[in-house]
């Protein structure tokens, strides 16, 4: 069974999210660290174009956004669960919620003029420049919070979940899902990596335990890997089979077509290649790179827009 290989960097709350899984699956994985700022040019010869932080490799398959990694680590990992027998509707669902409209919140406080100030003030000025930049190109045609507006929005969400969690030791119950691990790693980046601004969570106690049995998780089995060992993994290897899965088609664009896929916000960088795989979750792409190899690259329907290149 060939190595789960993660590309992250160390501050990046995605990635968190991701690694504290590993944990709580007790995974061996491979840690290849990747730049928080473009360029990166390691990264896009393995994602044709995705640059958004993790994304998960195994030999020549590539699966962008954690939505998508969850459920490949399910697969590969199915003890102990991450969508409840019961409720995998709403395990997803306040999943997406948590990754979406919590996780802005979170960020625009954390990250406001004031935060930003606090997390980069022991570094040189031009890192944190580097970084504002960036993510204000990731962001183009969004629309952010104000710093005030996501300072009461947070607050609101805060005391939601721990209203959730204030008779159980985890959102939905007695064991945790998708859903508290994705509602966890944005208030992780609060608490963590900007603790100055960490206040903001004393007010729910609930939710600083839950944030502590959380953590407890740790991250799994790792060992280092370097980006180049990781191209050379995958130019080695073949993509794996695909699953015998009904093509769902939703556009008119037939398998075998030359398409991109992108994300709907945030990180709009395409990736182009031939359509081999269109099921009701997810797209499956084949291209190629000179380092690299033939790869899949794989994405969820959710969240991404799928186009056809027309000659």
């Amino acid at each position: 069974m060939s190595d789960l290989i993660l590309h992250h960097y160390p501050m990046s709350p995605f990635s968190e999210k991701v690694r504290l899984i590993l944990g709580h699956k007790q995974l061996a994985w491979k840690s290849v660290l990747i730049p928080s700022v473009m360029p990166k040019p390691d990264v896009v010869a393995l994602t044709g174009g995705y640059r958004r932080t993790p994304f998960l490799q195994i030999g020549a398959d590539i699966y962008c956004d954690t939505a998508l990694i969850c459920d490949v680590l399910e697969h590969r990992q199915p003890e102990p669960r991450l969508y409840p027998e019961h409720n995998k509707g709403m395990a997803r669902v306040l999943a997406q919620w948590a990754d979406s409209t919590l996780f802005w919140a979170a960020m625009a406080y954390t990250l406001s003029p004031k935060g930003a100030a606090a997390m980069f003030a022991n570094q040189p000025p031009e890192v944190g420049q580097a970084f504002a930049a960036d993510r204000a190109a990731m962001r183009a045609g969004m629309t952010s919070l104000r710093a005030g507006d996501a300072t009461a929005a947070y607050k609101s969400y805060l005391r939601r979940l721990a209203n959730m969690l204030h008779e159980q030791p985890f959102l939905l119950g007695s064991a945790p899902c998708v859903a508290d691990f994705a509602a966890y790693h944005p208030l992780w980046f609060t608490r963590v990596i900007n603790p100055s601004l960490a206040g903001i969570l004393d007010a729910t106690p609930d939710v600083l335990a839950w944030m502590d049995r959380m953590a407890a998780f740790g991250h799994g089995h790792l060992a280092k890997l370097s980006s180049t060992e990781a191209i050379a993994i995958a130019a080695a290897a073949e993509p794996a089979p695909l699953h015998d899965e009904a093509f769902q088609d939703e556009h008119g664009i037939p398998l075998g077509s030359r398409v991109t896929v992108a994300a709907e916000s945030f990180g709009q960088e395409p990736t182009e290649g031939i359509l081999r795989a269109a099921s009701r979750t997810h797209y499956t792409l084949e291209r190629s790179d000179e380092r690299a190899g033939r790869l899949h690259v794989h994405f969820p329907r959710i969240g991404f827009v799928l186009r056809e290149v027309r000659a």
